[in-house]
């Protein structure tokens, strides 16, 4: 099946400080993508980030974590598509979404950023929204006064166990997801 998606990256925070937080769960994907599929993360000076790559059908298949902080992904991404002259429809970001409970994970094919700032910056630098998106629920504090510190902090080990099974699945779908038979893999995930 050939590669609707060229670019998959996952957005999180690096340094080990924040490897277990909430606003993570991109890594915890895309780590979960490399795991499967036998992939080696390496420092790409290019991109900024850590990139694994792999054929897949005889096409390339790049995996990103930009290693800027969330609100600067923008660059990695828009230099690693640059120049593997990627276009935006290629490219599937996972994320998190705070506008889902813990376990819950959908497809999106474009759209705004929905206040969240790895969006924010990488539709800016990449000057369009139409990427697709795979949004992981991580859930609501509750109120906007606590969200800086909500998705920064650690869920807790209930909320850990179906974030974690929420990535899995999502793992599990990836050949449809890159494939782009969406409308199977929003049915499963859903």
């Amino acid at each position: 099946m050939p590669l609707a998606y060229n670019l998959v990256v996952g957005l999180g925070n690096p340094t080990s400080k924040y490897e277990l937080t909430r606003h993570n769960v991109g890594f915890w994907f895309v780590d979960g993508i490399a795991r499967r599929y036998g992939l080696s993360f390496h420092s790409d000076v290019r991109s900024q980030g850590l990139l694994a790559q792999m054929d897949w059908d005889g096409e390339r298949l790049y995996v990103l974590k930009p290693m800027q902080y969330m609100n600067r992904s923008g660059g990695p991404v828009a230099a690693l598509a640059s120049y593997h002259k990627i276009s935006t429809s290629r490219i599937l970001i996972a994320h998190d979404e705070l506008d889902f409970p813990p376990g819950v994970v959908k497809l999106k094919l474009g759209g705004g950023h929905g206040g969240h700032n790895g969006l924010r910056d990488i539709i800016a630098k990449l000057g369009f929204a139409n990427f697709t998106r795979i949004r992981f629920g991580i859930g609501h504090p509750g109120n906007r006064d606590g969200v800086v510190d909500y998705v920064l902090d650690r869920p807790s080990k209930c909320d850990r166990e179906l974030l974690l099974g929420a990535v899995e699945m999502a793992v599990e779908f990836i050949p449809q997801i890159l494939g782009g038979d969406l409308d199977k893999a929003m049915n499963a995930l859903h």
